[in-house]
């Protein structure tokens, strides 16, 4: 049998564990193994196939990986509760001033006053809101 069909096979070998134990690192070893297969085929010696194999796995790992972990860190993190209500715009119902006010907010009534003391809203005018505070959306 040819030496790059034996790289194949290393190439599905390492694949199996990539799928079972979801390491990205057997992914980048079969990629290596293609490589070798590849360099076989173009009629490169053994030596050679070694030296592509380990090359281009370590490459991968020496960039793949560190970009994977940041972005595995870097998961998105879903609102919910008062923290998904944070940011958005709500519409005054009765005017809202530091003592008070409603607004429709994500498509309830909610108590409202403003963040500054000297500011108010009237009727119809879109806020954002910038905190909960308890009951009350604080909006600006």
């Amino acid at each position: 049998m040819d030496p790059w069909v034996w790289w194949l096979i290393a190439a599905v070998g390492l694949g199996i564990p990539l799928v079972v134990t979801a390491m990205p690192e057997f992914g980048m070893l079969a990629v290596g193994a293609v490589a070798a297969a590849v360099t076989d085929a173009l009629g490169g010696g053994v030596v050679a196939q070694f030296l592509v194999f380990a090359i281009v796995s370590v490459a991968l790992i020496a960039v793949v990986r560190p970009i994977a972990n940041r972005h595995r860190a870097q998961r998105p993190e879903l609102a919910s509760g008062i923290d998904a209500l944070r940011g958005r715009q709500a519409v005054v119902l009765e005017r809202v001033d530091h003592h008070g006010g409603r607004v429709k907010l994500a498509g309830e009534v909610w108590s409202a006053r403003t963040l500054d003391a000297d500011q108010a809203y009237e009727v119809g005018q879109e806020v954002d809101v910038v905190d909960i505070d308890g009951a009350t959306a604080v909006v600006m």
